[in-house]
């Protein structure tokens, strides 16, 4: 970017943040009709200073193609679709928890237990449940190339967080206006272990802020870490400081956020059915911004980036709220240390804005015998922009805690060109 493009993302940023604490004082005063039509600028975790860096891109396709062009994916994208069986998990305040599993492929057992008799002799190991925790925004579905690769081949289990997917609403935010925590996401994690998975040994895979759920977990269930789990999957992550996170943004654009979102939040959420109004009529804006802090190759997928987009926009606003100052409470740094010793990758995005890939050396510094990889050209969404490095990565982790035969092929992950089907 030259020195006047990056003087005038600045002064955007600025501009847009302005805005945004004038919407929240819009909401303050009551001024709900006005606030509306300037929320859309507000929406989001840093919406004001992706608003800038989408621009040129909104100027360039006519809105009506860009409509139609979300209605045909939408129509025809084929990711998200897989199902398994369904269960409910309950948390401590009696959220309601939605998971699905992935059982064993019954007609593929056979040439799986002569695989494992090659390899562990008579005694085959006992059968692994491999355990899938989705980010901020996200759902179950975003493991979709993953899920795609593995069904029939290890037992998974996906879930969706609190008030995320098709789980419930939060009990302790709706009825007690409790804050989410992210130490409340790892007993959260605890339930549907114990509801999809009681026994035998487990691998834990999470994504950003089911990263941090599976870190909480360990910090608050240790022998629960020492005595099943055998595996664990850190993607795109972070063990603390997210405070300090900069999201691409010039200094005087973050330090604007920093001050004014929180309170945009807090009050947008307070009218979520008015303010989603809003985020609707500003859907090109907020198409943008999403592809700009999930994705960093130029190529990826149309349908894969309306994917995510669906994914993140049926968050409700209220929901983005609750959850957005648990972040920055969030430090799990010392709870790393109950994964030395297990077979450990940490892999992340090196364009990753939300959480910087910085954050994932952090972790493999403090766990040495951790695999860690580092994928150029890739941003936070790195499992849907790069499903088959992150599937064979996640594969190796398996055949290393004895989840699949060190010799197995895994393939069937699909690509994210433009001619890749659902797995």
């Amino acid at each position: 970017m030259s020195e006047s493009n990056g003087e005038a993302v600045a002064a955007a940023v600025v501009s847009a943040t302005e805005a945004a604490a004038e919407a929240a004082a819009e909401v303050a005063v009551g001024g709900w009709r006005r606030a509306t039509g300037i929320a859309g600028v507000a929406i989001g975790v840093v919406a004001a200073g992706a608003a800038a860096g989408v621009a040129i891109e909104r100027l360039t396709v006519g809105r009506g193609m860009r409509q139609k062009a979300r209605l045909a994916l939408d129509s025809a994208g084929p990711y998200g679709g897989l199902r398994g069986t369904p269960g409910r998990a309950y948390a401590e305040d009696g959220t309601e928890l939605y998971y699905e599993v992935d059982d064993l492929d019954p007609d593929a057992e056979s040439d799986r237990a002569r695989r494992r008799r090659r390899l562990f002799g008579r005694k085959a190991p006992a059968p692994v449940t491999v355990v899938f925790s989705h980010g901020y925004c996200l759902n179950q579905d975003s493991w979709h190339f993953q899920r795609a690769a593995l069904r029939g081949v290890v037992r998974t289990v996906y879930w969706d967080q609190r008030s995320h997917g098709r789980s419930g609403r939060g009990v302790a935010q709706t009825r007690d206006d409790r804050p989410v925590t992210i130490e409340e996401l790892g007993r959260d994690l605890k339930a549907v272990v114990d509801a999809a998975a009681p026994e035998g040994p487990i691998v834990l895979v999470g994504h950003s802020m089911g990263g941090m759920t599976v870190m909480a977990l360990a910090d608050a269930f240790p022998d629960l870490v020492r005595e099943r789990v055998v595996g664990v999957a850190l993607v795109g992550t972070s063990s603390g400081r997210l405070g300090e996170v900069n999201f691409g943004l010039p200094v005087a654009g973050v330090n604007a956020v920093r001050r004014v979102l929180p309170g945009v939040l807090r009050a947008l959420g307070q009218r979520a059915e008015l303010v989603e109004r809003g985020r609707r009529a500003t859907a090109d804006l907020f198409a943008g911004i999403i592809k700009r802090y999930s994705f960093a190759s130029r190529d990826v997928d149309p349908a894969v980036a309306r994917f995510a987009e669906r994914m993140i926009e049926s968050t409700p606003i209220d929901v983005v709220a609750e959850y957005y100052p648990a972040f920055n409470d969030h430090d799990k740094t010392e709870a790393l240390a109950h994964f030395a010793g297990l077979p450990v990758l940490v892999l992340a995005g090196v364009r990753d804005l939300v959480t910087p890939s910085e954050h994932s050396e952090a972790i493999a510094d403090l766990l040495p015998d951790a695999e860690l990889v580092l994928v150029p050209d890739a941003g936070h969404l790195v499992m849907l922009e790069h499903p088959d490095l992150v599937t064979d990565r996640l594969a190796d982790l398996l055949a290393r805690a004895g989840a699949l035969p060190a010799a197995a092929t895994v393939d069937g992950y699909g690509s994210t060109s433009s001619s890749a089907g659902p797995g």
